[in-house]
């Protein structure tokens, strides 16, 4: 579990009320004050003048990473989610890394703790730990490999990392298919369906060797016993709150209306826009793709709606449409804003951090686990 040290003499409202250009000054102050010392982190789903005064941007292991590789860094100010924060935790403060420091610790901060994720929140660890053994009731789960994506709390890292499991991201999520079916018959892949269903597809695997298991049905997650022995990878019942707003309706207006687009998405999107699409890939995958288009191309992306906005004022050369006609953004992402961010900064720089996020060792232990063998499948 995650402690959170949070002072309440230090209260958050009085700076609700200050125009941003004043936060902007006294957030820079703050920056010049800690110099190295300070990281600020900024997903690349946040809003633009978050992530302008960020000293990294990108998605969320690629930040922890970076960050966890500063000699430098002693606070972590995460403009993200819940989960990402625990990450950054559990790479800067593992064992090596804190012997390399004589035991000092890195303060890593989420500056809104309100800041979480919905599809995180689909997969509790005791809904995990329940749906475990009930599947030992049907299938030997010697023979089950857990994976569980990178936007998932510690706890089912670590819940991964003792059960032979291993984490993945929406990058490399068939290399760890393939890693897992190279150990075990099965799979069971949380939190995400559609990445789960979207990878699995590709690589030859079919819907009806993949059933859902939905942890709020008692009764197998709503599966007979029969459809979990055929099973290949079985599927949590949860999904992005973002990208589920992606419709297949949605593709097929912006075919009608731009002739020749090309249609790219993230692979938490539905199977039926996923099949459509033109590419579908990670977040990496979609800024790449996007810089390295031909001038004059025509794109609709279905992603989180600030990034796609970003990158139409980044690259002003080519014609870029968010997918959805209904705004699709993080809306607890969108709850870091430079209120906030400078709240938890001048208390950080007051020497009275709040908002710090610090993972207990076992499960940090654990995380470790799932998370090494992560970085050895190439």
């Amino acid at each position: 579990m995650a402690t959170i040290t949070q002072d309440p003499a230090y209260e958050f409202p009085p700076y609700k009320s200050l125009e941003n250009a004043t936060l902007i000054d006294r957030i820079e102050a703050v920056r010049k004050q800690l110099g190295a010392e300070l990281m600020i982190l900024g997903h690349h789903y946040q809003q633009d003048e978050v992530v302008a005064l960020s000293d990294l941007r990108g998605d969320s292991y690629q930040l922890s990473q970076m960050a966890a590789s500063s000699s430098d860094c002693r606070h972590i100010v995460f403009c993200g989610v819940h989960f990402m924060a625990e990450t950054a935790d559990i790479l800067a403060n593992r064992p090596d890394k804190l012997a390399e420091r004589d035991g000092t610790r890195v303060n890593v901060i989420l500056p809104d703790l309100a800041a979480g994720c919905s599809m995180a929140d689909m997969a509790g660890i005791e809904q995990v730990e329940a749906a475990w053994e009930d599947l030992g009731e049907v299938i030997d789960t010697n023979d089950i490999t857990p994976v569980t994506y990178i936007n998932s709390a510690a706890s089912l890292k670590a819940f991964c990392g003792r059960h032979g499991g291993i984490v993945c991201t929406s990058s490399n999520a068939a290399a760890v298919l393939e890693w897992a079916f190279a150990r075990t018959g099965r799979v069971l892949f949380f939190p995400d369906q559609h990445l789960g269903r979207n990878t699995a597809l590709k690589m030859g695997i079919t819907n009806d060797q993949m059933p859902v298991w939905d942890p709020h049905d008692d009764d197998l997650g709503g599966n007979t016993s029969d459809a979990l022995q055929r099973s290949k990878v079985v599927l949590w019942k949860g999904h992005c709150s973002v990208h589920q707003m992606f419709r297949p309706e949605h593709v097929h207006q912006f075919r009608e209306k731009f002739p020749g687009i090309q249609i790219l998405v993230h692979p938490e999107c539905p199977q039926e826009v996923n099949d459509l699409a033109d590419l579908s890939g990670s977040t990496g995958f979609i800024i790449k793709t996007v810089e390295a288009a031909n001038p004059g191309s025509t794109w609709a992306i279905g992603t989180e709606l600030h990034l796609v906005n970003r990158l139409k004022a980044e690259h002003p050369e080519q014609e870029i449409h968010f997918l959805s006609p209904v705004v699709c953004m993080c809306a607890t992402m969108y709850r870091i804003n430079l209120a906030h961010l400078c709240w938890s900064l001048e208390n950080l720089a007051a020497g009275t951090p709040v908002n710090v996020i610090e993972v207990d060792a076992e499960t940090t232990k654990w995380s470790l686990v799932a998370l090494e063998r992560m970085l050895q499948v190439k």
